[in-house]
C-alpha cells in the first residue's frame, strides 16, 4: 500500500504547530522524570552536540548503504514491473515470489545475510533494497495498468507492440505512481539498513542505538530516533517535492496490485491448488538451485531436504517442532492483537477525520511523520517506556500498522465520486448518512490493500520488538539461534513466519474479494 504524494505537503504542519509540539513533548520529560523514560527535546540537543562527531560518521555510513539499497530495490521492482508485463503468463508466478521474498523476517535474514557477506555493508544494503522492492514493485504494476484502454488501441491501430506500449503508455502513466512509491521507499531503506548494522557491523545509526540501548544512555536513545526520523522524514518530503516540481499529478492511493484479467479459470479450487503447488515447487527450486550455484557452506546455508531432517526426521526433531513451535505462539499471540488493533485504529480515526475535518490539521501530518520513523529507533523507546511485557509488544505493532492504514482509509473516504456526493446533498443527508453509505464503501479498497501490507509488517514488528527488548518469541529464538550457529533452527523459523505471512496475506485477499464482490464490485477484475 502506497499513500499520495500530496500527504507530504509542508505547510500542513505550520510552524506554531511544531514549537507547541516541542513544548509539550519537554514538559512531558519533565513532568514524568523518574517515572517514564522519556527525554525532551533540551537533553536530546544537549546529547546531539557532545557527540556530534559521533552522530555524523555514523549517520554518514547508515545514509550510504541506505542510498545505495534503495536504488538497488527500486531498479529490481522496475525489472520485475517490466518483465511481469511483457511476459504476463508469468505475471502470477513473479507477484507470488516476490511477496514471499518480502516476507522474509529481518531479524533471520540479517545473520544469514552476514555469514555470507561477512565483515562490509553487503548485508544493510541487501536488507535496504529488500526492504524497497516490493511496495514499489506494486506501485509501479498499478500505474503500468493505470493507462486507458483507447491508448492502447491506437498503439496497435499502428502495428505496434507490447514493448512499444509499455514503453510510450505505461511508462508515462505509471510515473505518479512511481514518484508516490519513492515517497514510501525512502525510509524503508533506512529501515533496512539499520537492522543490517544489527547484525553486527562496526559504525552506524543501528550500531549506536545497541550501545545506548544497553547503557541505558535514555538521551543517547532518543537522540538517535530523532536523527534517524528527522532523516526519513526530510526524504519522504524531498520526493513529494520533486513530484510537484515535474507537475507530476497527485496520486489518491495506489493499492496493491490485482491479477490481470484472464479467461475464467477451469476447475476452480482444484486450480488454485495447482497454482500453489507450482509456486512451492519454483520456489524450492531456486532455494536448491541458488545454494548450489554458489557453492554455499551446507554449515550455515540451509537446503529444503535440512529444514525437512531438522523438523520431521532428525532424532530430536520433535524437541525442534516443540521448540518452534512455543515460540511461534508467543510471537503470534501479541502480532495479532496488534495487528487488528492498528488496523481497526486507523480506520476509526479516518472516519473520525472525516466528519469532523478540523482534526486533519493536527492527525494527518502526525500520521506522516510517525509512519516515517524507523521500528528500530521506535521498539527501544516504547520499551522503555511502557516496559518489556506484552503491552509494549502490541503497542509497537499497532504503532506500525495504524498509521499506513489512517493515511490509506482517509484517501479513500475521500475518493467518494462528486456526482455522488451531489446527490446525498440533494436529499439534505447527514454527515452519518453519507459516511455509512457512500464514503465507508469507496474506502475498502484502501482498508483492504493496507490490511495486506501490514501483514509482513505488523510480524516484523513483533519479531523485532521480541529481539531488542522482550526476550521471548520467535525474534529472540532467531537471535539466538543465530548467535549459536543453530541455523538449522534458524532457517526452519524463516520458512515458518515466511509462509505464515503468505497465508495470512492470501487469506485478508480472499476476504477482500468477498467483501468487494458485494459493496465495491468495480474494483475487482473480472
Amino acid at each position: 500500500m502506497i499513500t499520495t504524494a500530496r500527504s507530504a505537503n509542508p505547510r500542513a504542519v505550520p510552524g506554531i504547530g511544531l514549537l507547541l509540539a516541542l513544548l509539550v513533548w519537554e514538559a512531558a520529560a519533565q513532568a514524568t522524570s523518574g517515572r517514564f523514560l522519556i527525554a525532551g527535546p533540551s537533553q536530546i540537543s544537549i546529547w546531539l552536540w557532545a557527540n556530534s562527531g559521533l552522530v555524523s560518521r555514523a549517520l554518514g555510513t547508515t545514509f550510504w548503504a541506505a542510498s545505495l539499497g534503495f536504488v538497488l530495490g527500486n531498479l529490481a521492482a522496475a525489472m520485475l514491473a517490466a518483465a511481469a508485463f511483457l511476459l504476463p503468463r508469468s505475471q502470477r508466478m513473479i507477484g507470488a515470489l516476490a511477496l514471499l521474498v518480502f516476507c522474509l523476517p529481518f531479524v533471520a535474514t540479517g545473520p544469514i545475510l552476514r555469514v555470507l557477506f561477512g565483515p562490509g555493508p553487503g548485508p544493510q544494503i541487501t536488507l535496504a533494497a529488500l526492504a524497497v522492492y516490493y511496495t514499489s514493485y506494486l506501485a509501479l504494476m498499478t500505474g503500468l495498468r493505470a493507462a486507458p484502454a483507447s491508448w492502447f488501441d491506437l498503439v496497435r491501430s499502428y502495428g505496434r507492440g507490447p514493448a512499444i506500449a509499455l514503453v510510450h503508455v505505461r511508462l508515462r502513466a505509471a510515473v505518479p505512481y512511481g514518484m508516490a512509491a519513492l515517497q514510501i521507499a525512502a525510509p524503508a531503506a533506512f529501515l533496512g539498513a539499520m537492522v543490517g548494522e544489527f547484525t553486527g557491523a562496526e559504525r552506524g545509526l543501528g550500531v549506536l542505538t545497541i550501545r545506548t540501548t544497553r547503557a541505558l544512555d535514555i538521551p543517547g536513545t532518543w537522540a538517535i530516533a530523532t536523527v534517524a526520523a528527522s532523516v526519513c522524514i526530510i526524504a519522504y518530503a524531498l520526493f513529494g517535492l520533486m513530484a510537484r516540481r515535474l507537475a507530476v499529478a497527485p496520486v489518491a492511493t495506489i493499492l496493491a496490485t490485482p491479477p490481470t484479467p484472464a479467461a475464467p479459470l477451469r476447475g476452480g479450487a482444484l486450480h488454485a491448488v495447482w497454482r500453489t503447488v507450482l509456486v512451492a515447487l519454483v520456489v524450492l527450486g531456486l532455494w536448491y538451485g541458488l545454494m548450489q550455484a554458489f557453492a554455499l557452506n551446507p554449515f550455515f546455508a540451509k537446503r529444503p531436504h535440512d529444514v525437512w531432517a531438522h523438523l520431521m526426521t532428525a532424532p530430536d526433531a520433535a524437541l525442534h517442532r516443540a521448540t518452534l513451535a512455543h515460540a511461534f505462539g508467543q510471537t503470534m499471540i501479541l502480532a495479532v492483537p496488534g495487528y487488528l488493533a492498528g488496523v481497526a485504529l486507523g480506520a476509526t480515526l479516518a472516519a473520525l477525520v472525516v466528519l469532523r475535518p478540523g482534526v486533519s490539521a493536527t492527525a494527518l501530518p502526525l500520521a506522516i511523520a510517525l509512519r516515517s520513523v524507523p521500528i528500530i529507533t521506535t521498539a527501544p523507546l516504547i520499551v522503555l517506556v511502557l516496559g518489556r511485557g506484552a503491552i509494549g509488544t502490541i503497542t509497537i505493532t499497532a504503532v506500525m500498522t495504524f498509521f499506513p492504514t489512517f493515511v490509506a482509509c482517509l484517501s479513500g473516504l475521500r475518493q467518494m465520486p462528486g456526482a455522488v456526493q451531489d446527490v446525498f446533498a440533494s436529499y439534505a443527508a447527514t454527515p452519518g448518512q453519507r459516511l455509512i453509505h457512500a464514503q465507508i464503501p469507496a474506502m475498502l479498497p484502501a482498508l483492504f490493500a493496507a490490511a495486506r501490507m501490514a501483514v509482513p509488517t505488523s510480524i516484523l514488528a513483533a519479531t523485532t520488538t521480541e529481539w531488542l527488548a522482550t526476550g521471548i518469541g520467535m525474534g529472540t529464538l532467531m537471535a539466538l539461534s543465530a548467535a549459536t550457529s543453530a541455523y538449522g533452527t534458524l532457517w526452519s523459523a524463516v520458512v515458518i513466519l515466511s509462509v505464515t505471512a503468505a497465508l495470512a496475506y492470501a487469506g485478508v485477499a480472499a476476504i477482500e474479494r468477498r467483501v468487494l464482490r458485494r459493496y465495491a464490485p468495480e474494483h475487482l477484475i473480472p
